[in-house]
């Protein structure tokens, strides 16, 4: 790993020469990328060169055990134990900017949230953790667009489709997919049994152009009239459109804008995010020779999490996370949960021995 490190510095070195260099300065397209590179090093660097600090203040002290004065030997064994002690921290967070970067960190999401079962308790789930989502967004400075929605007659979510856009959506919320069970009294509920019910969450990187290239000829467009809950009609026009990637069978429906145009736009937005998931899917797929391998991979398949009212417990059962503030979380307060689970993938990265090249 030091070898490694010590190439880096001599590259970060050689960037920050290069950028120092008039004719540099006249390239503005080669000196915005030598400075967005120069940029994403800092850090590995600054931790590095603290690092070798450290070594040389523990090398120091350990000279210091010689001395005839006794009292100064037991202020160095002092010093040492301190500085080993912030020298394992610094080689853990070394090897963890080592790890490579995931490109996807940095994208807005389609966040998409369907009641699975449970009925109408599964779909006011799907609106509670919508909200959860919201409020953690909310929190961030994030921006919430409802993409597409299909809402129950008592405030439920049969299915809702957002676009979060900020910084590093991705990067927080990418282990958010999977199934959440719910356990808890329903409201429809006259005897006062508890329920199960499920929800499952998507949480796809949007697409750019670049990213993901759609035939117009391998789509289907139709337009309907919208409608609300219990299937009323809401339009008196045909502003509801249903796109169909005819290659991949996917379907997107999007009625809730009065433009036809709008709700197209909408559609073709998030076929683009679930296209990118799943040309992303089959490459992990790939790549995967092992189920270990695939930990983390986002199988919507897999429950992740139970919210449990009765006892104000939420469990995250990929790392065996359990907090009894069950009402703080759906508040949005979602840090005390993402952390963890950042924090865990990030080590199962370093176990398979993921470096950058």
């Amino acid at each position: 790993m030091f070898q490694k490190l010590e190439s880096v510095e001599n590259h970060y070195n050689a960037l920050a020469q290069r950028l120092s260099d008039p004719k540099t300065l006249d390239n503005k397209e080669e000196y915005r990328k030598l400075s967005q590179e120069y940029a994403e090093l800092t850090t590995l660097i600054e931790v590095y060169r603290e690092y070798r600090k450290i070594e040389q203040e523990i090398e120091e002290n350990q000279n210091l055990l010689q001395d005839d004065d006794k009292e100064i030997q037991e202020l160095a064994k002092a010093e040492i134990y301190v500085l080993k002690e912030k020298r394992q921290e610094m080689e853990s967070s070394l090897k963890a900017l080592l790890l490579p970067k995931d490109p996807l960190d940095k994208k807005n999401i389609i966040l998409e949230i369907r009641a699975g079962t449970g009925g109408e308790e599964a779909a006011l789930f799907a609106s509670v953790l919508f909200r959860m989502y919201c409020r953690f967004a909310e929190a961030k400075g994030w921006r919430v667009e409802i993409m597409s929605s299909n809402a129950t007659g008592l405030g439920g979510f049969k299915e809702v489709i957002a676009l979060i856009e900020g910084q590093k959506v991705y990067s927080h919320l990418k282990y958010e997919s999977g199934v959440h069970r719910v356990q808890r009294v329903p409201a429809t509920e006259s005897q006062g049994r508890i329920h199960t019910s499920a929800v499952t969450v998507a949480v796809l990187p949007e697409a750019e152009d670049v990213d993901i290239q759609i035939d117009p000829n391998a789509l289907r467009i139709d337009v309907f009239r919208s409608s609300g809950p219990g299937g009323q009609s809401v339009n008196t026009t045909d502003s509801a459109v249903r796109v169909t990637h005819i290659p991949t069978g996917l379907v997107v429906t999007c009625q809730d804008e009065k433009s036809q145009h709008k709700n197209k736009a909408k559609a073709l937005k998030v076929l683009r995010a679930r296209l990118l998931d799943l040309a992303i899917t089959e490459q992990k797929n790939e790549m995967s020779q092992t189920r270990k391998t695939q930990v983390g991979s986002g199988d919507r398949s897999e429950r992740i999490r139970t919210y449990n009212f009765p006892q104000s417990r939420v469990t995250d059962h990929r790392i065996g996370l359990t907090l009894y503030k069950l009402e703080f979380i759906l508040e949005g307060n979602l840090t005390e949960l993402i952390n963890p689970l950042q924090a865990y993938f990030q080590s199962e990265a370093l176990k398979m021995g993921g470096v950058k090249n």
